[in-house]
Parts: structure tokens; C-alpha cells; sequence
């Protein structure tokens, strides 16, 4: 059976950390790039962090139903999992990992049902959460205030996620997601 890992969290909790840590722990893992039209930060790269298109470009593709979900993230800024992506990955044998915001990680749940194993990813406070996006350095302050606004909305969807681990201890957190992760994997 296809096999899926689903992580979601307000931006700045450390879903991204947890999801490379898993990737250097189980060889069978690999990471889904997501699709987005907005620019490229600090030294991303296309095919490699995301799949960067332009606006026209991605309102195309999502009207040709090239995406297994897709949403405007932020208003004007969409972010989607391409279906080339998933069968590109499958077809090797591997278990997807996604690194997806909340709405399309409850999506995708949805979609891949017990294939899926949903992960969300939730800081110690609202507060730790302004302090990690400040200290990344790769938001202007305004970003950081919507992503704040975002975030507070996101905690509500937590409930609809299989696993929910709290990032206050990043050695802990990683533990928790190796242990979650095993069990997923050594079921069915």
C-alpha cells in the first residue's frame, strides 16, 4: 500500500526541522515538493525547496486539475501538491512526506484516508512562535504579523490531525515524530 506522511503547522513551528530529521532516519521517506507562485526566499531553489510558477502559470495547471490539492494560502499566494509529484514518487516505492500547510494537510488526509498518517506540529505559544519567525529572518515584519493572525486560526485544525506533537524540545519533538512515524510504517 501507497503510503503518505502529513505534516502541518502554523509557519515557524518546526515542521520543516522535523521533517528533514525523519528524512536522514528512514531511507524509504521522500519529500514532496510543493508547487507556489510566489518568489523564491533566500536561497531556495526551484525543484528543490518548492516549484516555483508564476501566477498564470499555476491558475493554469490547477485548471488543467494537475494538483491533488491547492489553496491560496495567503491572499494572492497559492500553494499545491502536483499529481506528477505523488506518482513520481510512488513509482520509486516510497513513502511520500509532505510538509503542507494546514488546510491542504486536512485535505489530504481526507484524500488518502488510511494511507495517511497526519501530523500536526504545534509550538509551546503564540509567543515562541513570533520569536522562532523573527529570529528565521526571512519575514518583513508585516509577513510576520499575518502569519501570526494565520497561525492562531491554524491551532483550531489541530484536532483534526492523527498525531499531534508539541515543539518545545526540538530533541524531544524529534523523538516523538521517529516513534509515530515507525508505528505508521510497521502497520498493515
Amino acid at each position: 500500500m501507497n503510503k503518505v506522511i502529513i505534516f502541518s503547522a502554523p509557519s515557524g513551528s518546526g515542521k520543516t526541522t522535523l521533517v528533514l530529521h525523519l528524512l536522514q532516519q528512514f531511507p524509504q521517506l521522500e519529500f514532496s515538493v510543493s508547487a507556489t507562485n510566489r518568489a523564491p526566499r533566500g536561497k531556495e531553489k526551484d525543484g528543490h525547496d518548492y516549484f516555483f510558477l508564476s501566477s498564470k502559470e499555476f491558475k493554469a495547471r490547477a485548471d488543467k486539475g494537475e494538483f491533488v490539492e491547492w489553496g491560496e494560502v495567503y491572499p494572492g499566494l497559492c500553494y499545491g501538491t502536483l499529481k506528477s509529484e505523488v506518482e513520481r514518487i510512488w513509482a520509486k516505492g516510497n513513502v511520500i512526506a509532505f510538509d503542507i500547510d494546514v488546510c491542504g494537510g486536512v485535505t489530504l488526509k481526507q484524500l488518502y484516508g488510511e494511507q495517511a498518517l497526519s501530523i500536526f506540529v504545534r509550538p509551546p505559544s503564540i509567543k515562541a512562535l513570533k520569536q522562532r519567525l523573527e529570529t528565521r529572518g526571512t519575514d518583513t515584519p508585516e509577513a510576520i504579523r499575518r502569519r501570526l493572525g494565520k497561525a492562531e486560526e491554524e491551532m483550531a485544525f489541530a484536532e483534526k490531525f492523527d498525531a499531534i506533537i508539541i515543539n518545545d524540545n526540538l530533541s524531544q519533538a524529534k523523538a516523538e515524530a521517529e516513534l509515530v512515524m515507525t508505528n505508521f510504517l510497521n502497520s498493515n
